[in-house]
């Protein structure tokens, strides 16, 4: 090599070698002939340098590039569109929020001097009334893992382990906050209580089974939970919006659930009544359900959150969030999506330049990835659901 160089040739060079062996990312000649003129475009064609300024702005050059830092975006882009392209099954019936740290949040409902009203006699006094309210808690936490690959990995990459790592991590993210979400509502059953630390489901209320039966999916048993909703009220007597807007089932019951809701007829077979000769009684053939715009929701954590007996019998309606919620899920402030990071290098360059997280640490050239999920969730109205399927 001559002793004067041209300094766009260095920077090429540079280039080069910086994409090829510092990054372990593979360029076709095109790709690199691009990137490389990128690079050098700017310099002032034309200056010569000695062998030693040469050698000096060689590692500048390999270290002080914007190129990671453009990686780096990417990645981070890449991840957040992965995320929102899963959507979870649990999101629809679910009151969504944003809490701003990790203390305790509260939730308050009101109620009270909305009911009807009592007749005031004539020069009769107005009977006072009271308002009360109700507390919900709810609380976000930290989740997350890291990942560390060696330099020797990176370079000899031809799976494409640096584009799935953002990819893993999404679905990681996901897969928490749906095993959250669907423990806190399966097979919920105990006994109700106004405000936080009670549980959504409670025989003879809102579960319409006894305990010699696990009421299976059926059109019948379907009205019923229907009907039982649709008389809910609130904690003064009054009737209440509680109309199921989902019926969520487990993976087992997805078949029944789709051939109940796009039947439009329903057949009874002939029962006690045929068999002891007595009338036939009539009844309509037409499959109501079918038309009241449910919406079908097959949650595939529900026999993974829930290993008992009804694991593949369980089934729920749920209202919509915006007129009763009977869950929610927060993320911290700021935070709605799973971050993704890398370590900075602790290394730097004989001449003081930092060098790319690509080139991993000192001690072992490992590079380092991180996620971090911050989430919450909790119950709250009990009568924005409706349980079944549950085996004693």
């Amino acid at each position: 090599m001559p002793e004067m160089q041209l300094f766009e040739e260095t920077i090429k060079e540079a280039a080069a070698y910086s994409s090829l062996s510092d990054r372990g990312i593979r360029f076709t000649d095109s790709q690199r002939s691009k990137v490389q003129d990128l690079v050098y475009s700017g310099i002032v064609e034309g200056r010569k340098m000695s062998t030693r300024e040469r050698a000096f702005r060689l590692e500048e050059a390999l270290t002080t590039s914007d190129f990671p830092l453009m990686f780096g975006d990417v990645l981070d882009r890449q991840l957040l569109a992965a995320y929102k392209a899963i959507e979870p099954a649990w999101k629809p019936f679910t009151k969504m929020s944003t809490v701003k740290d990790f203390r305790d949040a509260y939730r308050f409902s009101v109620y009270g001097s909305d009911q009807y009203l009592p007749r005031v006699a004539e020069k009769g006094e107005y009977l006072a009334s009271e308002l009360d309210e109700l507390r919900y808690t709810i609380a976000v936490l930290k989740y997350g893992r890291q990942i560390d690959l060696s330099w020797e990995a990176m370079v000899n990459d031809d799976l494409g382990a640096l584009r799935d790592i953002p990819e893993r991590f999404a679905k990681a993210a996901m897969r928490t906050e749906h095993r959250i979400m669907t423990t806190l509502y399966a097979s919920d059953l105990g006994a109700h209580v106004e405000g936080a630390g009670g549980n959504l489901y409670q025989l003879g209320i809102n579960c319409n089974f006894a305990a010699s039966g696990d009421c299976p999916l059926t059109i019948a048993n379907l009205e019923h939970g229907i009907q039982t909703m649709n008389q809910f009220t609130d904690i003064g007597g009054e009737p209440i919006m509680a109309a199921p807007k989902y019926l969520v089932v487990c993976p087992a019951l997805e078949m029944t659930a789709r051939q109940i809701l796009t039947s439009a007829t329903k057949m009874w077979l002939a029962g006690a009544t045929t068999i002891a000769a007595a009338p036939d009684v009539a009844r309509p053939m037409n499959n109501v359900v079918a038309g009241m715009g449910l919406t079908l929701i097959v949650d595939k954590y529900l026999p993974v959150v829930n290993t008992g007996n009804d694991q593949d019998t369980q089934w729920y309606l749920f209202s919509d969030p915006a007129d009763i919620a009977a869950l929610e899920a927060a993320h911290l402030s700021g935070h709605e999506s799973p971050e993704i990071a890398m370590k900075s290098s602790d290394k730097v360059t004989v001449g003081g330049g930092l060098m790319s997280p690509f080139s991993g640490d000192f001690a072992t050239d490992n590079v380092f990835y991180r996620v971090r999920e911050v989430f919450g969730g909790t119950k709250l109205d009990w009568r924005g659901s409706f349980m079944g399927g549950y085996v004693i």
